[in-house]
């Protein structure tokens, strides 16, 4: 599928009930709202849509959304909000586990931690990565060591925020997903609390479901994101449709002289064998 390139994506999702949305890289940069990309969601609303926020953020749902709001993103711009916070804990009541070896930055993420005890890796029964503990120096070759503990007493990993990398002020800073991928590579478990994978998009539906209060069919269902590995393959494998937003993850693959290259945008889709309904610079109306 050759995507098509959009300078406002009103006419898009007019054809569609319910948006699956990415937050950070679409609606807010980490630090400010996109305005156009909340007026383009509010009015979606207004037009008796339904936006659930589906977040790869390792906070639960809303403790993400004081943060969220904190970017001036206002709340008329959404219904629901699903994050990886939430499939986190979800998974970990689901085996029981409760005492657990935390690998990220220690106060950042200390709202994950409410009803869950924080122990050294040998008391462990489980590992939660929710990022790096220092991801300005570190990459993920830095945890081989202790992931190397990890794996020989078989613990299981859950990784709370899927990313390989997030954008910050032009910058890309590793994720949790860089530690997760590399503790499967060495034969680790580890389950993937968030996109691609498809609970988080069984979430997100069920949550779009309850606000429409009705079933919706997947071909009426668009999903948005910034990733290609995240976004866009997380809605391909669930069925749905996907709008890629070019300003943010990949910017610097596909933008020349400050504007959107359409035939760049087209390159990196067709590279990465990933179906992608359209690309648009920014998402707006």
């Amino acid at each position: 599928m050759t995507p098509d390139i959009l300078d406002g994506c009103g006419d898009l999702l007019a054809r569609y009930d319910l948006l699956v949305c990415d937050v950070w890289g679409v609606i807010h940069d980490g630090a400010n709202a996109h305005a156009a990309a909340c007026a383009a969601l509010q009015k979606f609303r207004d037009g008796g849509g339904a936006v659930v926020l589906l977040s790869n953020a390792p906070m639960p749902s809303p403790v993400t959304a004081r943060q969220i709001a904190k970017t001036g993103v206002p709340r008329e711009a959404y219904d629901r909000l699903v994050t990886s916070g939430d499939l986190t804990l979800g998974r970990l009541a689901e085996r029981g586990l409760r005492r657990v070896h935390h690998i990220g930055p220690a106060l950042r993420d200390d709202g994950l931690f409410a009803d869950i005890e924080r122990v050294p890796l040998d008391e462990a029964e489980a590992i939660v990565c929710s990022g790096l503990e220092d991801d300005e120096n570190e990459t993920a070759e830095n945890y081989r060591t202790r992931l190397a503990r990890a794996l020989q007493r078989e613990l299981l990993l859950v990784c709370a925020n899927p990313d390989l990398q997030v954008e910050v002020a032009g910058r890309l800073y590793p994720c949790a997903g860089a530690v997760a991928a590399l503790y499967e590579e060495m034969g680790g478990e580890v389950i993937w609390a968030g996109k691609p994978h498809a609970p988080a998009y069984d979430a997100a539906f069920a949550a779009g479901e309850a606000v429409l209060g009705r079933p919706v069919e997947r071909a009426r269902i668009l999903g948005i994101g910034d990733a290609l590995r995240t976004d866009v393959a997380g809605a391909g494998r669930a069925g749905i449709d996907a709008l890629m937003v070019a300003s943010g993850l990949h910017r610097h693959e596909i933008w020349t002289g400050g504007a959107l290259d359409p035939a760049k945008a087209r390159d990196v889709v067709a590279a990465s064998g990933l179906p992608c309904r359209a690309v648009t610079a920014w998402l707006s109306w």
